[in-house]
């Protein structure tokens, strides 16, 4: 059966998701979690896309992504590739570590951006690994609210507020909310 064709974003924004196949774990231990953010900032330099959230969850990540110099497969690959092989390096295994191709709905517009955003964030707390979201170590949140890191907070804090305290303050709040 053949594939069928991404839907192109205008905005070249993306909500991202991957799973690992068979619901496999694809982060087991906090090196992979390191080892995944790693090679995002990696290849965050070399194909110039644009994060602006991220949560990795055991056996799925979600990123919120813009397409950069590279096309957003070619990107994609690059990160996917690179994990693979490190993980079953890692690991001593061979084979597929991810479940298909990776999954991307394309993000047209502020609210629908604003509504990715807070859903990847609010992952952990939906699966109930966490009550507080800024305690979960594995996704954007913090990077938002202190420093970030390989996050592009600007373009999201600026929805909430031109003044950038002011926009956290909002962020944060806007963020806790219960759905």
């Amino acid at each position: 059966m053949p594939r069928v064709a991404r839907i192109k974003s205008k905005s070249k924004i993306y909500h991202i998701m991957i799973r690992g196949i068979n619901q496999q774990n694809i982060f087991s231990v906090d090196e992979d979690d390191e080892k995944f953010i790693a090679i995002l900032a990696k290849y965050h330099k070399k194909s110039e896309y644009e994060i602006y959230a991220y949560c990795l969850m055991g056996n799925h990540v979600h990123l919120l992504i813009k397409e950069g110099r590279e096309t957003l497969s070619h990107a994609m690959k690059r990160i996917g590739t690179s994990y693979v092989s490190w993980y079953n390096w890692q690991y001593n295994r061979k084979g597929h570590l991810f479940q298909d191709r990776y999954k991307s709905e394309p993000v047209e517009d502020d609210v629908y951006f604003l509504t990715v955003l807070r859903y990847i964030h609010q992952n952990p707390v939906k699966a109930g690994l966490t009550d507080d979201i800024a305690s979960y170590r594995w996704s954007s949140y913090n990077e938002y609210i202190n420093q970030p890191k390989i996050v592009n907070i600007e373009f999201a804090l600026k929805m909430f507020h031109q003044e950038r305290d002011e926009a956290i303050e909002r962020f944060t709040k806007a963020k806790r909310v219960k759905s």
